[in-house]
């Protein structure tokens, strides 16, 4: 009679459960899987019948190249993030919680300027008499200006300011809770403040520095406002090919093949890193 008490509790807690989240659910099905499944149903549609012509199309060399491109941008910011934002990450990890806070305000305040108007300012000062050029040909340290927009170079330098505080911050929470304790029994023990580092501090941050390289990652494949601005046109990601499908040919069909072959890239990438370590623990789940 117990036993069937507790049944029947447990249902009504899981039915109440499904009723709280249902608005959420709903919100999410409304916003997310419905213009999801829509285009992809554009993807198999080519003049009202169901096709996979707009798969075979992008099945070529020139797409391959943009993903290609689109990847290796992507891996390269994410690395760069990884070595510059790892040691600020452990500074402020080691300061006392004020002055971590304060560094943490320097670290947020990019979020507080709008997005293009960032991307417009790094043109402003990548740009060949902007200031950089500029300070460095007063200083003489070049004679003629760089070319550090409209190509490569400045795709990078853009995307790495704008993505760097998506690297910093689940970096700083992993190191931050680290216990130090673990760093003295080391020392304890005879280890040298390098090795401590590598054999007992990093190991333990590796869920900071997997869940911040997977975020940064993941936003660098569909980013587009900064290589479009900074790429000048010649930095072509797969995000920009989907805006020129869509925006300047009105072929959604081709445009949304684009889309579902890169989410399905995406989730890819999330169910192989699954299988390494669960996706919950790297971001604080237990």
């Amino acid at each position: 009679m117990n036993a069937e008490a507790l049944r029947r509790d447990e249902r009504r807690e899981r039915i109440s459960i499904l009723g709280l989240s249902f608005p959420a659910l709903a919100v999410v099905t409304l916003l997310v899987f419905i213009p999801v499944g829509w285009l992809f149903w554009l993807s198999l549609i080519d003049g009202g019948e169901l096709s996979l012509i707009h798969y075979r199309r992008i099945a070529d060399a020139t797409h391959f190249r943009i993903f290609w491109l689109t990847f290796e941008i992507s891996i390269l910011v994410t690395a760069l993030a990884l070595l510059l934002g790892y040691p600020l990450a452990y500074l402020m990890s080691q300061l006392s919680p004020r002055w971590a806070g304060v560094c943490m305000i320097f670290v947020l305040i990019p979020f507080w300027t709008s997005l293009l108007v960032r991307t417009y300012a790094w043109l402003v000062l990548l740009q060949r008499r902007g200031l950089i050029n500029q300070t460095l040909m007063d200083l003489g340290i070049i004679s003629t200006p760089l070319r550090l927009v409209h190509n490569y170079t400045g795709t990078v330098i853009g995307m790495l300011h704008i993505m760097l505080p998506f690297m910093i911050l689940p970096l700083y929470a992993a190191l931050r809770s680290v216990d130090a304790n673990y760093m003295r029994a080391a020392a304890n023990m005879g280890a040298s403040p390098v090795r401590a580092f590598w054999t007992v501090f990093f190991p333990l941050s590796m869920p900071g520095v997997i869940a911040g390289s997977l975020l940064v990652f993941i936003l660098s494949l569909g980013f587009y406002v900064t290589p479009a601005l900074l790429g000048g046109g010649r930095v072509m990601m797969v995000s920009m090919k989907i805006q020129q499908n869509a925006g300047l040919y009105f072929d959604w069909g081709a445009a949304s093949a684009l889309g579902v072959v890169l989410l399905a890239i995406t989730f890819a990438i999330f169910a192989l890193l699954g299988r390494v370590m669960r996706i919950e623990r790297l971001f604080g789940g237990r």
